[in-house]
């Protein structure tokens, strides 16, 4: 199973906390806004790019060698990590990125 697949397995259920948890979602929407700055998805217009899914497993990749380095643990609660992984979740699903035949448009 690929990085972003297990990600998606792992943090997409929490999806269905934005319902209830407004400052889980805004806190969700920063870390995806950011994660689209470092792999420079960002653009003038009003709709941001697809990020690459590559460049997104580099970075899930990175990220989650950091969090074995910490032993880190998912909490009950929303900490960094968990608003950071429920956002590269969220690029997955919005994007598609586990589709077989996946076109990454600029």
């Amino acid at each position: 199973m690929s990085p972003l697949a297990k990600i998606s397995s792992a943090f997409a259920p929490r999806f269905a906390e934005f319902v209830f948890e407004p400052a889980f979602t805004a806190a969700v929407d920063q870390h995806v806004a950011e994660i689209r700055e470092r792999l420079r998805a960002n653009h003038p217009g009003l709709v941001p790019r697809q990020p690459h899914r590559e460049d997104l497993t580099d970075y899930a990749l990175g990220f989650l060698d950091a969090l074995d380095e910490l032993d880190w643990r998912e909490p009950v609660g929303h900490d960094y990590a968990v608003c950071r992984l429920t956002a590269i979740s969220w690029l997955v699903e919005r994007h598609s990125l586990l589709a077989e035949n996946t076109e990454n448009a600029d």
